[in-house]
Parts: structure tokens; C-alpha cells; sequence
């Protein structure tokens, strides 16, 4: 019934569109359509049929996952099986997600497409299945609320070992450890964690750094279960902070909850971006918060919608996403603190629940 309700959403879109049919290749939307979690595989969806191209690998896993679709098996190239797949689109219009397939694969498609009599019509799309999948329904949220519980209970794990004079790859396997060992699927991203200097990449790889009293710990981790994903960030200091954290970590909190606190429905991503960037700016470090304020979560750790500047996409009820300011210095650190919401009627409500207070305040 889920994929019913997901192809006819999809089915309305392309009759929007004029689209006689779509060809998906992008992973989480073949995933979020069919319920096919297989490594290999694409769909074909006209008005009427709904079709799973994969290789024999995958054969039996498609009977179990997606049973509302047909199974078309591939064998050898693309040009092997493509035009059949197509057949019955002779002369209409087949969109393809641009976006997500290789420049290689696309002059494969309109090498063949010239071999053919009255071939359909390539149409570019972007997004359109992101689309839907921004909007979630409620067993979405179950799925990342009990992701958020896990990676919840990973940070309360590593705040009771960690210690100075350990180093960054440790407790990132500490984390990553503890959440596999409690239920999580394979993590939808890497374990960020980075002390002293290094937390002023927000992005950065864990290293053999030893970590220090007295400087920030940032560390970013999420869990994942049954594709859902969650995505949580923590600043930590081991041993007594200086002013300088205590300021900066106060303006980061004041700023997330600010936002927390007023952004809801309608808003554009850049509106609601303004809120926390407004309180980072005026506590004199504009420039040093250089990422959007938050970003969509779901089978991916990263999609729609973006809150950030430029961003014109309106928040709607239904959708999920990261709250995540911070401040960044180089050759001192930074600071993020972000956690995992879904906009349900008109206002935040937070999934995740680990507490935000600095190390040495839990002693």
C-alpha cells in the first residue's frame, strides 16, 4: 500500500509534467518507490505499469521487496536490454533524474535512442522525486526517531569513557561500535570526531590527535535503521572551559534554539536560517559560521529540504531536517551543536534528546 500511494503521487507529478514515464537511477529514490534496497537496479514508471530492471543477483529480492512492481531482468549491456524496457514509449516523453547519472551513461541512452524508430523523447528532471520524498509520512519518522534513540544513547556511552589522552579514531569507534552493537545498520556517515584545532573543519576526518583537557570535542554521529537515518552533533570540553568556549558554545546554544523555537511552516530555508544566523552575527562572528543552518534527513543523510542562505524552498509539515549552527576559528576549534526535527503541524518537533552541557558539568 505504501508504494500505491507513493507511485500515484509520482503518476499526478508526471501528468503535471506531460511525462508519458520516468526512468529512475538514483538509489534512495529507486529505495523510497519500490522498496528495493539492492545495490543495482532501475525503474521504468509510465502511467499504468511500474517496472524493476535488474541482473539476476537480485532477482529473488525484488519478488520480496516490491511486489506491486514487475521484474524486468537485465542481461548484458545497456543496449542489450534498454530498448526493450522501452517498448510501448515509442514517440512519447521519458524523463531521467540528470542529476544523478553519469555523462557516460547518458550518451549510451541517446546512442540508442538514434537506433530506434520514433523513440521517445529525453526530458532532464532534477528533483522531482526528492520532492516527495521530503515530505514523510509517519512510519518515516518512527524509523528515524528510533535512529535518533540510538545515536541519542551512543553519546551518553562516549561521554562516560572518554578521556584525555585518547585519540580522535578511538572514540569514533567507541561510537560507531556502540551503535552497531545496539541495532544500527551500517552508519549513513562516518564518525566525525574532532578536538583542538581540528573542530574547526566541520567536516573533518578523525586522526590519531590526542585529545586535550580544556579544548573542544565535537563529535558528529548518526544511526540508521531500516534505511532511515538520524544525524546528531555534540561539543564536549574534558576538564574545565575557558571563557572562550563558554562564550562561543553560549552564543552556538542560544542561536539553535532560537531557531527550535521559531521556525515553522511557510518559512523559506532561508528565512529560517536568518533566526540562528541572526544571534551568531551580532555576537561578533558572522563569518565564522559558514554552513547552512540545516539540511533534510531521511534514507539519505543529506536531502531536501536545505535551510540555509539562498534557499527558497518553503517548510512544510511532513518534512525532517538537521538544526545545526556553529562557529568555526581556525587554529582554536569550533563549536556545533545540532539535532534531528520534523516539522508536524506548523512547529519543530525535536526526535533527538541527548542532553547539551559541557563535560565537566556531568562529573
Amino acid at each position: 500500500m505504501k508504494a500505491n500511494n507513493r507511485l500515484q503521487r509520482l503518476r499526478q507529478r508526471l501528468a503535471e509534467l506531460e511525462l508519458d514515464a520516468i526512468f529512475v537511477s538514483q538509489s534512495e529514490n529507486r529505495r523510497y518507490l519500490s522498496g528495493f534496497d539492492g545495490s543495482a537496479g532501475y525503474l521504468l514508471i509510465t502511467g499504468k505499469d511500474a517496472i524493476i530492471a535488474t541482473d539476476f543477483r537480485y532477482v529473488e529480492q525484488v519478488k520480496q521487496q516490491s511486489p506491486d512492481y514487475r521484474l524486468f531482468q537485465i542481461f548484458g549491456d545497456m543496449v542489450d536490454w534498454f530498448p526493450e524496457l522501452l517498448a510501448g514509449l515509442w514517440g512519447g516523453k521519458l524523463g531521467f533524474e540528470s542529476r544523478h547519472m553519469s555523462l557516460a551513461m547518458y550518451r549510451q541512452m541517446g546512442d540508442i535512442m538514434k537506433k530506434l524508430e520514433s523513440p521517445p523523447k529525453l526530458v532532464p528532471l532534477e528533483g522531482l522525486v526528492e520532492s516527495l520524498r521530503a515530505i514523510k509520512d509517519a512510519e518515516e519518522i518512527e524509523l528515524m526517531t528510533q535512529a535518533a534513540d540510538i545515536s541519542d544513547r551512543a553519546f551518553q556511552h562516549i561521554e562516560e569513557v572518554i578521556k584525555a589522552g585518547m585519540n580522535e579514531k578511538e572514540v569514533a569507534w567507541q561510537v560507531e561500535r556502540y551503535m552497531r552493537e545496539h541495532g544500527s545498520q551500517a552508519v549513513p556517515f562516518d564518525v566525525i570526531v574532532a578536538s583542538g584545532p581540528n573542530a574547526a573543519m566541520p567536516h573533518a576526518r578523525p586522526s590519531e590527535k590526542v585529545i586535550q583537557e580544556g579544548e573542544p570535542v565535537l563529535m558528529d554521529i548518526g544511526a540508521r535503521i531500516n534505511g532511515y537515518s538520524s544525524d546528531l552533533t555534540r561539543t564536549i570540553c574534558l576538564g574545565q572551559p575557558d571563557d572562550e568556549f563558554k562564550k562561543i558554545y553560549d552564543t552556538v546554544l542560544g542561536a539553535q534554539l532560537t531557531a527550535l523555537e521559531l521556525v515553522k511552516e511557510g518559512m523559506t530555508g532561508e528565512q529560517a536560517d536568518s533566526l540562528a544566523r541572526t544571534v551568531i552575527s551580532e555576537a561578533g562572528y558572522a563569518d565564522a559560521f559558514g554552513h547552512a543552518l540545516g539540511h533534510g534527513v531521511g534514507l539519505a543523510a543529506h536531502e531536501a529540504p536545505r535551510l540555509g542562505p539562498g534557499s527558497v524552498e518553503k517548510l512544510v509539515s511532513g518534512m525532517a531536517f538537521t538544526i545545526e549552527p556553529g562557529i568555526y576559528l581556525p587554529d582554536w576549534g569550533g563549536v556545533r551543536i545540532e539535532d534531528l526535527v520534523a516539522l508536524e503541524s506548523g512547529k519543530l518537533r525535536v526526535l533527538s534528546k541527548a542532553r547539551k552541557v559541557y563535560h565537566d558539568q556531568r562529573q
